[in-house]
């Protein structure tokens, strides 16, 4: 699947970004050249004493370029968000920070991740398009960029095919994201073309051809 999305991602001008877990991280890094490869979470310490902890030098050098933080299944405090992603930048390693809603999107903004994920918990690995009911896109774009306008926002969750993928770009969004309903797909491969091809072609219906990312 990394190799078919790197394929893809020249195919079609789409940044992709992969988040698997640690032990896969060098595998997925060695087969693919345009694909970002973010790790699952991370974890502030320093080097040193640290028992199943995630070192962020350990990431590094595994072949991962980012990290995902603050994920629904592994929410951090304020505090160890903000320590984390200064340990994140301070190993030169991108950062994902996911959102529960605007309001907390709002918030993070102020730390100036690299990327943002807006995704209500309650439709991760939903089953049921909401695509063209998600309400307050532009908005909550633009709320962000307020405070920093280099942040890229992603809305996720809820995102079972490619008119899920559609809908969502084109209320204002810079990209979206999808676990369940590719790897649950009797064709995983032909799920995942059809979500980064809707991708470039929402994009340019709604930009009127200025590429993406």
């Amino acid at each position: 699947m990394a190799v078919r999305a790197d394929d893809l991602s020249a195919e079609w001008g789409v940044q992709v970004l992969l988040t698997p877990q640690y032990v896969d991280i060098p595998m997925v890094a060695r087969e693919v050249q345009r694909v970002l490869v973010f790790a699952q979470h991370m974890d502030f310490l320093e080097p040193g004493r640290g028992v199943g902890s995630v070192l962020p030098e350990a990431l590094k050098e595994a072949g991962a370029v980012g990290v995902l933080l603050n994920h629904s299944e592994r929410p951090l405090v304020w505090e160890d968000l903000v320590r984390t992603m200064e340990r994140a930048a301070s190993v030169g390693l991108g950062t994902m920070v996911c959102a529960n809603d605007s309001t907390q999107a709002v918030d993070i903004a102020r730390l100036s991740p690299d990327v943002i994920i807006v995704e209500d918990p309650e439709l991760i690995a939903s089953t049921t398009s909401v695509g063209p009911h998600r309400a307050n896109v532009s908005d909550t774009d633009s709320a962000i960029w307020q405070f920093d306008p280099q942040i890229r926002v992603l809305h996720a969750a809820g995102i079972v095919g490619p008119n899920d993928v559609y809908d969502v770009i084109a209320a204002g969004a810079q990209g979206t994201g999808s676990s369940s309903a590719l790897f649950a797909a009797e064709d995983p491969e032909a799920v995942l073309e059809a979500m980064i091809r809707t991708t470039r072609e929402a994009w340019n219906a709604r930009t009127q051809g200025v590429a993406m990312l």
